[in-house]
């Protein structure tokens, strides 16, 4: 296994993340640490000559890892906890996946303990216009409260996390109260990583699985799919989650939002919400 990596400052990144993504897609970690104005850009390579093309094209390094690199990383890292549903969850820093800090996952989780806290409600209706109905769920939930409470009446029994990088919207989901979890990535090594933050974690029930969102066989029921990629993968993947009932999608750059929304509607899946963070937007979306 090889690492490319490089330094970045905030311009470079802007010029870059986008062909760069195109490529590496969720190998793809930025990483900022406090204090420090550059950003480590990484991507976890299964060969040299993946790596070789990289620095090629966007300069940067690339190195041999050894074999046990994921148990000598983690024995290094030191992060602070995350709270998620009453618990503080262990995502080491740096991990190459995420920890819950950016735009996307940050989002992604608040939409998720949107949804689960009121599980079980009916989805707020659509705009009498056609137009898509952008409304704040957890406002709709707080000026209901009691109502919405009163109608949950189970948990989820299966969330299904798209590209789970590490494992974190998955660990949230069990944290939440999902009876079955199912945590999909193309990248062994972040199912590597993901399997350690769960064992660390001490969180079980969570089927982590290396396949191709494309490709994978989705069950005949899913109650939520959280989904945090990059747009084109979205709107390709879109027809296969026609029959979920609740979709959290998040990797979405601003200037691709009007393209996801549209997708949304061609295949007749209501959007409920949008948040935006920075450049970043995540959706909530339902199919009545």
């Amino acid at each position: 296994m090889y690492l490319w990596r490089r330094l970045a400052g905030r311009d470079w990144l802007i010029a870059n993340e986008e062909p760069l993504r195109s490529q590496a897609g969720d190998r793809l970690a930025i990483i900022e640490q406090p204090a420090r104005q550059r950003l480590e850009v990484e991507v976890a390579c299964t060969s040299a000559t993946e790596g070789r093309k990289l620095a090629a094209r966007f300069g940067g390094r690339i190195k041999k890892l050894p074999r046990d690199w994921l148990k000598r990383f983690l024995r290094k890292q030191k992060t602070k906890p995350i709270k998620i549903g009453g618990r503080h969850l262990i995502i080491p820093a740096g991990a190459a996946f995420g920890t819950g800090t950016h735009a996307t996952t940050a989002m992604s989780l608040q939409l998720l303990e949107g949804v689960m806290r009121i599980w079980g409600a009916h989805a707020p209706s659509r705009a009498g216009d056609g137009a898509p109905a952008i409304v704040n769920f957890e406002g709709t939930f707080r000026r209901g409260r009691r109502k919405e409470h009163a109608r949950r009446v189970r948990s989820p029994e299966l969330i299904v996390d798209l590209g789970t990088g590490s494992g974190i919207l998955a660990l949230a989901a069990r944290c939440f109260g999902a009876r079955r979890v199912v945590a999909i990535d193309i990248d062994p090594i972040a199912i590597s990583t993901a399997k350690e933050n769960a064992r660390r974690n001490r969180i079980a029930n969570i089927h982590f699985k290396v396949g191709d969102v494309r490709r994978w066989r989705f069950p005949g029921k899913i109650d939520i799919v959280t989904a945090n990629l990059f747009s084109e993968l979205l709107v390709e993947i879109l027809p296969k989650l026609k029959r979920v009932q609740w979709l959290i999608l998040s990797g979405i750059l601003r200037e691709q939002e009007r393209d996801l929304v549209r997708a949304l509607k061609r295949n007749k899946i209501n959007l409920l919400e949008v948040r935006r963070r920075g450049k970043w937007v995540a959706v909530l979306a339902t199919v009545s």
